[in-house]
């Protein structure tokens, strides 16, 4: 069991990373250059896509939470990079991406809601949140290296 944990705590971070790199920094830009999608359309397509990496993103966090309880003497550290995921992915979710769905309401119903620095702060939250995971990724896996080779009372 704690090599499934220790591999799980690699795994799913690593997932994360790459659902938010293949969704947000790769589909998201590409979807407004297919034929046919209209802004519209596309802001329709992009709040659907961000509502699901959103859903998906807050269960990866929980089991992170879940893998760092799992874990005997997690390091501080350890614990103030599940934190911090978790504050950027309560401020996408709660501040960010409520107020780009008005932008987006706006749109789809004809207006203009004018010049917005919410999509470049989405996008900082998503990089912030990336580097949060390497960080985490990088831990668990020098953890992991020296549990074999350390006390316990060395890991902390």
């Amino acid at each position: 069991m704690p090599r499934l944990v220790a591999s799980l705590r690699l795994i799913v971070p690593a997932l994360w990373m790459g659902m938010i790199i293949g969704l947000s920094f790769i589909e998201t830009p590409l979807k407004f250059l297919a034929p046919g999608i209209t802004t519209p359309l596309g802001l329709g397509i992009g709040r659907l896509v961000f509502t699901a990496l959103s859903i998906a993103g807050w269960v990866l966090w929980v089991v992170i939470v879940l893998l760092a309880l799992a874990r005997p003497r997690e390091s501080r550290r350890g614990w103030l990079l599940v934190a911090a995921m978790g504050v950027v992915a309560a401020v996408q979710s709660f501040v960010i991406r409520p107020a780009l769905a008005a932008r987006s309401d706006v749109i789809i119903a004809g207006g203009d809601p004018g010049e917005s620095w919410l999509h470049y702060g989405y996008i900082a939250a998503e990089l912030v949140l990336l580097f949060t995971l390497l960080f985490y990724l990088i831990h668990a896996a020098r953890r992991m290296m020296t549990v074999g080779s350390a006390e316990p009372s060395e890991l902390r």
